[in-house]
């Protein structure tokens, strides 16, 4: 398996172009069911999804296997970014599969965006998660798409964001 090393400060990601996958890694300073809410409560993902700067609306969020999140990023200029993931399995704290699109504010899919099949596992390191994101292109082609709109940096924030909104939540939880 040859990887590209793509780490940022605080992340951990490898692009395998021969599997068409992008890895993210990284221990988070937070208890694995915490983790798990930040993922899966509509309120919590939606104080810490997206790259810093820009807010996350959720229009619906039914974490269950067939069910749909359906959210809007927006940007300090006004710029949106839809997405849509349907969830395909679900083991709680333990991993979360789905297919995650770019859609429109109908919830349809943006065509000729690339999709990916993401699979995010939590593994409990006793007091910290460990989160590790498989995410798996039709092609390689969508995956260079998505290096090129920048997501390794959009990620490395965005998980910034989870581990910063985590630390206020346990120190409200104290």
């Amino acid at each position: 398996m040859a990887l590209e090393e793509l780490s940022t400060e605080t992340t951990l990601v490898w692009a395998n172009r021969a599997d068409r996958k992008l890895i993210v890694e990284r221990v988070i300073d937070a208890p694995r069911e915490l983790v798990w809410r930040a993922w899966t409560v509509p309120e919590q993902i939606a104080r810490w999804w997206g790259p810093r700067g820009w807010t996350t609306t959720n229009y619906a969020m039914d974490v269950r296997p067939g069910g749909v999140w359906h959210y809007c990023m927006r940007g300090a200029g006004g710029e949106e970014s839809w997405g849509k993931a349907v969830y395909r399995e679900i083991v709680e704290p333990e991993r979360l599969v789905y297919y995650d699109v770019f859609s429109d504010a109908g919830g349809n899919t943006v065509e000729g965006m690339p999709g990916m099949l993401i699979t995010l596992e939590l593994a409990d390191l006793g007091g910290k998660t460990k989160l590790t994101s498989y995410a798996e292109f039709a092609t390689v082609e969508q995956l260079e798409s998505i290096l090129a709109m920048g997501v390794v940096q959009g990620l490395s924030e965005t998980w910034d964001r989870m581990a910063e909104h985590l630390e206020t939540e346990q120190g409200v939880a104290r």
